[in-house]
């Protein structure tokens, strides 16, 4: 509120400067009027912890006395200050308890601004969930408010204040409201009220000055009723500075296209094999493997050689980290009975799954040779990190056959072609995925629910169909031609010239995948975010 005070103080006095015509004085005593208008009288605040209400009304106290010296050099008269008893609005409360209608008549109110506290929903207390609930609910909203970040209350809160009032919130908000499954949940039952939004921030790097600065990654959004010129800004590095553009709407993601709700959805919208996840053994880490801890094992127990498989998890699969599994949930005790360490290992496994709290684990005692969750598809298989770094130009998918595992941090698309991984590594589907999905900080994080089941595959002709194929192909060939390189380093963007063969294979897959939605190869990513949005918004019609 402080900075907000200061900010209209600063214009104002810009105003008055230019009232001077380059005079050194203006006449305001003769005219008996104040050349100030914008007084801390019109400021009003809610604040929950009581010395944080008293170190506000201060501040704004030396705010105003700050603003006044800088307005008097401008008109060089005397301006009177309020007495600090005066000069705060500030009310000590719960914001999402108190009515603020009786801090200040809607009617009377022009904007409300603020930076609610950011509180992811597995972070909550009881308290705070019955708050958001309370919230939404008076809005009309009944749909998985137990996973709304706390921050989201506030907007729902602004919105039964505002009614039909000529009133322009805006808040500066972690940036979990506007991506993944959030979005629907929160935006949709607000846009129901007539609400749109007028300026939005995406994604950006927020932090503080301290020696070990913690880093925030916000948004802030702007909504009301009222309509205008919309402002988007638009952080392409999000430690950055941004592109600021004036598109005719903003949707919930923040994005110019148009005005549609992405749902987490149980199975995809077009006709594509299912997305999963991968395995989790809880073993403890007795089935799994480095190179060297294989090569030792080994050594001991030869016959395990052929239930070892290769693993991939996030990590290894993007940063070439080599590491093995133990399968054994297919060998019969004859064998486990000729392998005695293999067997210590399953004992092992056992006693620590009959040691946990959770009653489901202690079941999974009574088959320790097998894993929690097993997804091990009999072909080829899609793998789709389930985290990636925002600076990457994709995602990275990779290809693995049946004798590869992989571990739970990595979806899987089994018996996939080709052709399903090109569409899927494509630029036009990572810009439905960077629009849509969730983020860990600033990384993308990829979801089966909303991203995957969510994206609208084109429909192909076979030769469209053969040529993604071929140009998919070319890109895991082209990877193989770096096989001295990891993932990371040749999706690196700030080395990706050291990989010509690769990125020329990209740009062939992009312009193939692009054609095939009918549009021109290379065209802007806003054109393409639009296209995908239009043809979500016509898929999810036709299912009504």
């Amino acid at each position: 509120m402080t900075e907000t005070y200061l900010s209209l103080r600063r214009l104002e006095n810009k105003v008055i400067s230019e009232l001077t015509h380059g005079q050194t004085s203006v006449a305001f005593d003769d005219l008996d009027i104040s050349p100030i208008k914008v007084s801390l009288d019109q400021f009003y605040g809610l604040e929950i912890n009581d010395f944080a209400v008293s170190v506000a009304g201060t501040a704004l106290w030396i705010a105003e006395l700050q603003a006044n010296l800088e307005t008097e050099m401008i008109v060089t008269r005397t301006i009177e200050s309020l007495p600090l008893s005066e000069g705060s609005r500030i009310i000590q409360g719960n914001a999402l308890q108190t009515e603020w209608s009786e801090v200040l008549p809607p009617e009377e109110c022009d904007y409300i601004i603020g930076n609610p506290p950011f509180l992811g929903a597995r972070n909550q207390s009881a308290a705070q969930k019955a708050e958001i609930k309370t919230a939404f609910e008076a809005i009309g909203a009944t749909r998985n408010l137990g996973n709304i970040d706390y921050v989201a209350a506030w907007y729902a809160k602004a919105v039964t204040y505002m009614s039909d009032h000529k009133i322009r919130a805006a808040f500066v908000s972690t940036n979990s409201i506007c991506q993944g499954a959030q979005v629907a949940n929160i935006w949709h039952p607000i846009y129901e009220h007539g609400i749109r939004i007028d300026f939005a921030h995406d994604t950006f790097r927020w932090a503080n000055e301290s020696n070990d600065p913690a880093a925030v990654y916000c948004v802030i959004v702007g909504f009301s009723k009222l309509g205008g010129q919309k402002t988007l800004y638009h952080y392409p590095d999000i430690n950055g500075e941004p592109e600021v553009s004036h598109p005719e709407r903003i949707n919930a993601y923040l994005k110019d296209a148009p005005q549609v709700f992405v749902w987490n959805r149980n199975k995809p919208l077009s006709a594509v094999p299912e997305m999963g996840i991968g395995n989790k053994p809880i073993d403890g880490g007795n089935y799994l493997f480095t190179p060297a801890e294989k090569e030792e094992f080994l050594a001991l127990e030869p016959a395990a050689e052929k239930f070892f498989h290769r693993w991939h998890g996030s990590q290894e699969f993007i940063k070439g980290i080599e590491r093995w599994v133990l399968w054994l949930g297919e060998a019969t005790p004859t064998e486990l009975r000729a392998m005695p360490h293999a067997l210590e290992r399953v004992h092992k496994v056992r006693e620590l799954r009959l040691a946990s709290k959770s009653a489901p684990t202690q079941k999974l005692a009574t088959t320790p040779t097998r894993f929690h969750v097993e997804n091990l598809p009999k072909g080829n298989s899609l793998l789709m990190p389930k985290v990636s770094s925002e600076r990457r130009r994709y995602i990275p998918v990779g290809m693995v056959g049946p004798n590869d595992f992989c571990s739970d941090l990595v979806f899987l698309v089994p018996d996939a072609s080709y052709f399903h991984f090109g569409v899927l590594q494509s630029r036009l589907h990572n810009a439905w995925m960077q629009s849509v999905a969730g983020r860990l900080e600033g990384r993308f994080r990829y979801s089966a629910g909303i991203v995957y089941n969510n994206f609208v595959w084109p429909q192909v002709t076979r030769d469209q169909e053969c040529e993604i194929a071929e140009r998919a192909q070319a890109v895991l060939d082209a990877r193989e031609v770096y096989s001295d390189a990891t993932i990371a380093q040749m999706y690196d963007p700030d080395h990706e010239w050291l990989y010509p063969e690769l990125t020329a294979a990209h740009q062939a897959l992009d312009a193939a995948v692009e054609q095939a939605y009918e549009i021109e190869p290379g065209e802007d990513e806003k054109v393409i975010v639009e296209r995908l949005f239009q043809l979500y918004a016509k898929a999810i019609n036709g299912l009504r």
